[in-house]
């Protein structure tokens, strides 16, 4: 798979997606790195320790956020994308569900798109996804937490976004699938989603996994969310054994170093 100018070979080793937020208010690190200068020093600091892709995010997707105006978040994101893109050579990726700030983000340097509602928000993403020939990762999500059956409910509801981006023009090829963990579910659902994660890998796409610090991993250990690392780690490694490509992470030395461990096991040899 291409993403940018960089080349990921899949079923090779586990590539780590490292979280770029220039927010005030997301639930992990609100307000932290939405300063140029920060944002671009925590990214080569995230490259540094073994992030293949750089996730940069304007607006905060925890339960109960406040939306954002798409001008807004194109002035968070819009700079520190042109400053980055200047600066480093792995590939940026847009945390967006508005295809303005979408169309924006890959003029200025952006490779992948990243929504978290699987280009069912906005009718033109897809669109923005097939003009610009980007890769684009759709996420699990919906605006009623009803399943008659959550896995074949999952699998029907990415089935649909998968038809939506292909219908657009995107290629096959540039497609990744999210199962949405946090989104849309219980924490039991969130737990059974992990568990069957092999499902979604059925459905022939590259699968990128979100838990880091997640409620899920909270709720499990009865911990806020700067204490979730070692939680965030499990389910990189059963991610991972269940045929996950990309983990989305904060914490990148210690999920980076998980994944080379697991990979090595599963795909033989040293990974590194």
């Amino acid at each position: 798979m291409k993403i940018g100018n960089s080349d990921f070979e899949l079923g090779k080793r586990t590539y780590i997606m490292g979280i770029l937020n220039v927010t005030p208010d997301s639930f992990s690190d609100g307000g932290k790195f939405n300063n140029i200068d920060k944002a671009i020093e925590h990214a080569k600091e995230m490259i540094s320790m073994g992030a293949d892709i750089i996730d940069i995010g304007g607006e905060s997707t925890r339960p109960n956020h406040t939306a954002v105006e798409a001008e807004e978040e194109i002035r968070r994101v819009i700079p520190v994308i042109e400053a980055l893109k200047s600066e480093i050579e792995v590939p940026i990726s847009v945390d967006t569900y508005k295809a303005k700030v979408a169309e924006e983000a890959i003029k200025k340097g952006a490779a992948l798109i990243n929504d978290v509602w699987g280009f069912k928000k906005d009718a033109d993403m897809a669109k923005v996804a097939a003009k610009y020939n980007v890769a684009c990762c759709l996420m699990h999500n919906r605006q009623e937490a009803n399943y008659a059956s959550l896995i074949e409910d999952i699998l029907k509801d990415l089935q649909e976004s998968i038809s939506i981006a292909l219908s657009a023009g995107v290629s096959k090829e540039n497609v990744i699938l999210d199962p949405g963990i946090g989104f849309a579910k219980s924490y039991e659902e969130n737990l059974e989603t992990m568990n069957k994660l092999e499902s979604i890998k059925s459905l022939g796409y590259p699968v990128l996994l979100g838990t880091s610090r997640k409620s899920m991993i909270g709720n499990a250990l009865n911990l806020p969310s700067s204490e979730r690392v070692e939680g965030t780690v499990a389910t990189t490694v059963i991610g991972i054994m269940k045929g996950c490509d990309f983990v989305r992470v904060h914490d990148i030395k210690e999920n980076k170093r998980a994944a080379v461990m697991t990979d090595a096991i599963i795909r033989g040899g040293k990974i590194g």
